[in-house]
């Protein structure tokens, strides 16, 4: 075991800390733990010697609290069936009188399991309830903040019968005046003296507090008589006298009234002084309070009150320093109390000044004071900040051991912190171990965990926390579901997903539109249409509007079923039924059933469309036509064409379409009557509609047509894209006759043309070599935009030219190389292939090995003709 002058030495490792920034992200604390030059194994010692340390503190709370109190509360926290709670509490053979109830409600840390005490005992044979324990539980309630839950209990308990008048009018007049409703409690005060009865002591005092903490002052005045009066006036009456005068600022006076109690021979105690002091510094008059204490610090009254109202004051006010220094006055006192500890190490902790934290634990240790909950959640946060989180965990497993609990504030600090170290396992651990034990974690704990269960693909741990949480009554937010629902679906366990989103529709919670997208694509990937279809339906009925693609994607599905067609004319008056007479549905409709490969289908609907009166637009005739065009029915395709040119709505933008369409289907010569026709129209083709006629123009080795369309497109104002211009390059290399075909064309041409069939020309290795890699790379760029697909083309240019020795020749490709590196382009896999083979095919193997090798580590593999070459 650690005694105190162990601890003392690892105080000594730390004593120049002050010193050092403390800033948090740099910040660990288990390097504090040992000096400058010790290694690793002296720094994990010395921090298990304080995890020891502090394990042993709390393990000595047995020595202040009886262990029949942790027992009570372990009962109360784990259930919430009355009947078991009676059974399991008979089991402890408890002896009920005041002083243990009260005991056991002072060491209580929440209010529920307060509240069950309280009602067990109160029904307990031979036991009844005295003033002195219902004030304890309706102190509990007041600090809770829960005046509903107290007035309502007390409504219903004025509407009791069987209970001593007297006893049961001061019982009320005491809620109602801790509930802070004073008129309710001076109305049953004035009711109790016309019936002849009166206050006690203890509850006139009550009241008295009641009314100087509401600020309601003529009524305050009158009950302070009757104090007199009766002679029930003693320290608590001058203390509650002070607190009034406080509370109307009149400082003056509530000093001079402390000052008589000192000269008139009544007696000054120390919770006067901590009262006016309290009073002071709510008012910020922090050096006035001062002043206070230095006063009255020559009198016989014990200050410790004081100092602990005045340390509590400035911990709320912020003032932290002021709060350290009053903590080194003190340290020939007792101290303060174990909650003004807490209440100073919580805020340092806030401000991440581990080194002060530390020290008042190490603190409270040597004063022996009996660590609460409060403390072993600072310690906890202590542990994580300072990066001793492994630690934080071992203490954390040891909780119950201790009887103590932790907070939602400290659990959620806790997982986060182990799911920020990349620790999402334990994070999983211990968020299952507190639903487990009964303990209800935050939705934010929850979310921490599930979002880096999500981001790992850990599926079953998920589908184990939320079912494990369902068990235990904790739902968990919509948002958490969703984010486990679309993990499932894309880490293949759809069915489980599909399960959560059966659970969010029983808790009538609506899935999200991502989720419900997830599921969807998940079945398609199956080919359930059938649970697909009724997803999007339900999705839609739900509000949410799915995407273009995973409509078409469900409708694609039908197909895969029995009678496709039968469903798929089911599924569209379904959503015409939905959404109406709608032309977007028809669109879709079409649209998807295009890309099915069923163009007779697609007809069918579009006639629907005209047929009930809704005329197609640009966008549904595209549609419909594509569909014809990508199911290879040329003849549908203009014949639909026609019709609409007759109708005239085939505009430019639907005859590029076809002129595209007819370009894919190898239809050359129909593709170029169409664009005859257009320039006829006067109307120039697209950018686009050029490129694929030249693209199956070079396929087909038409290059005289191809001339002509570049010419064409030159002449229309279009610019060379890099397309084409790549295009043309590619099947320089290829085609000899490409360059004749060039020349032969060449009237009246313009310097762009002259220039671009120079290119040509460099480019052919049937005609010359190439020129300079300067000169043929700033001819390129001047043509035309230059992209990766065009570097990989010149550095094979430079690499094939006879007439430069072969050196020369691998030189110029990696100048070329660097060149695309330095445009902020892209190297790919043909990019290193060219230079590997280019090395490799010149004998030169050393550098063959050093690019192939960097190859490699990007991830591209070399062709099989360079494979052959290593």
């Amino acid at each position: 075991m650690l005694t105190l002058r162990s601890m003392n030495r690892i105080r000594v490792f730390i004593s120049p800390l002050p010193c050092i920034d403390l800033s948090y992200a740099n910040y660990r604390f288990s390097s504090f733990l040992s000096p400058l030059g010790s290694d690793d194994n002296v720094h994990q010692l010395r921090a298990h010697d304080v995890v020891l340390a502090f394990k042993e503190w709390f393990r000595s709370r047995e020595r202040y609290v009886r262990p029949s109190m942790d027992r009570i509360y372990v009962i109360l926290k784990n259930t919430d069936d009355a009947v078991v709670i009676d059974s399991e509490l008979m089991k402890l053979d408890l002896r009920l009188n005041e002083r243990f109830v009260l005991d056991v409600l002072s060491c209580g840390e929440d209010v529920l399991s307060c509240l069950k005490f309280f009602d067990w005992a109160g029904r307990q044979r031979g036991f009844e309830h005295t003033r002195a324990t219902f004030y304890a539980i309706f102190k509990i309630l007041s600090k809770a903040k829960l005046m509903t839950l107290m007035t309502d209990f007390l409504d219903s308990y004025r509407r009791q019968s069987g209970v001593c008048k007297t006893r049961f009018y001061n019982t009320l007049v005491m809620g109602y005046a801790v509930a802070g409703k004073p008129d309710v409690a001076l109305r049953l005060f004035a009711k109790m003296r016309f019936h002849g009865m009166d206050l006690d002591e203890y509850c006139y005092h009550v009241l008295l507090n009641a009314l100087a903490e509401q600020g309601c002052f003529d009524a305050f005045d009158m009950v302070a008589k009757q104090i007199v009066f009766r002679g029930y006036q003693n320290n608590v009456t001058h203390a509650v006298l002070v607190k009034g005068l406080c509370k109307k600022k009149e400082w003056d006076r509530a000093e001079s009234y402390t000052r008589d109690l000192v000269t008139s021979g009544t007696g000054l105690s120390e919770a006067v002084i901590g009262t006016l002091v309290a009073g002071l510094c709510r008012d910020k008059m922090f050096e006035r309070a001062a002043e206070v204490v230095e006063e009255f610090g020559g009198s016989k009254v014990p200050l410790q009150a004081a100092y602990n109202m005045w340390i509590r004051e400035l911990v709320r006010a912020g003032e932290l320093e002021g709060a350290l220094e009053i903590l080194k006055k003190m340290k020939g006192m007792d101290g303060p109390d174990v909650f003004r500890y807490n209440m100073l190490i919580n805020k340092l902790l806030k401000k991440n000044r581990l080194v002060e934290v530390y020290d008042l634990l190490m603190e409270m240790m040597e004063k022996q004071l009996c660590p609460n909950e409060e403390t072993m959640n600072s310690v906890l946060c202590l542990f994580c900040k300072a990066g001793m989180v492994d630690d934080a965990v071992h203490l954390y497993d040891s909780k119950v051991e201790f009887g103590l609990s932790t907070s939602n504030t400290t659990h959620n600090f806790l997982i986060s912190t182990l799911c920020a170290e990349g620790n999402t396992n334990e994070a999983y651990r211990v968020l299952r171990n507190s639903l487990t034990q009964g303990y209800l974690p935050g939705q934010n704990s929850f979310s921490i965990v599930s979002d880096a269960l999500c981001r790992e693909g850990k599926v079953d741990e998920m589908k184990d926390l939320v079912l494990l949480a369902l068990e235990r009554n904790f739902a968990p937010s919509s948002s958490i579901y969703n984010k486990v629902i679309s993990a499932m679906s894309k880490n293949n366990r759809v069915e489980d997903g599909y399960m959560l989103h059966g659970q969010l529709n029983q808790l009538n919670k609506v899935t999200s539109r991502h989720a419900y997208m997830s599921l969807i694509d998940a079945f398609k990937k199956m080919n359930r249409g059938d649970i697909a279809v009724r997803l999007l339906i339900e999705m839609q009925e739900k509000g949410h509007d799915p995407t273009p693609t995973t409509f078409k994607h469900v409708i694609e599905l039908l197909f895969d079923m029995e009678n496709p067609e039968q469903k798929f004319l089911r599924m569209l008056e379904i959503q015409l039924s939905r959404q109406g007479q709608n032309r977007h549905v028809y669109r879709m409709f079409i649209f998807a059933a295009g890309h099915a490969r069923k163009p007779d289908l697609a007809r069918a609907v579009y006639d629907m469309m005209s047929a009930s009166n809704i005329p197609p637009d640009v966008k549904t005739n595209t549609h419909m036509l594509l569909s014809y065009l990508k199911n290879e029915r040329t003849a549908s395709a203009v014949k639909l064409f026609n019709e609409l040119k007759v109708e005239g709505k085939a505009g430019k933008k639907l005859g590029q379409c076809l002129i595209i369409g007819l370009c894919r289907m190898n239809k050359v010569e129909m593709a170029l009557s169409y664009v005859e026709e257009m320039r006829r129209n006067k109307e120039t083709p697209s950018l686009r509609c050029y490129e694929e006629l030249v693209l199956v123009l070079c396929n087909n080795s038409k290059y005289d047509e191809v001339v002509n369309i570049v010419d064409d497109t030159i002449r229309d104002g279009r610019p060379l894209s890099t397309f084409i211009g790549n295009l043309l390059l590619l099947h320089s290399f290829k085609a000899e006759n490409l360059y004749y075909y060039w020349i032969r064309s060449r009237h009246n041409t313009t310097s762009f043309s002259w220039a671009l069939g120079g290119l040509i020309r460099a480019f052919s290795p049937y005609i010359s070599d190439v020129p300079d890699i300067e000169d043929l790379e700033e001819v390129t760029q001047q043509l035309f935009p230059l992209d990766t697909f065009t570097y990989n083309l010149l550095i094979r240019r430079v690499i094939m030219a006879k007439r430069i020795p072969s050196g020369r020749r691998m030189e110029n490709a990696c100048t070329l190389f660097r060149r695309l590196r330095q445009k902020g382009l892209e190297p790919n896999r043909m990019t290193y292939d060219c230079i590997v083979h280019g090395f490799a095919k010149f004998g030169m193997e050393s550098e063959a090995r050093r690019w192939s090798e960097e190859m490699m580590r990007r991830g591209f593999e070399h062709t099989s003709c360079t494979k052959l070459l290593l």
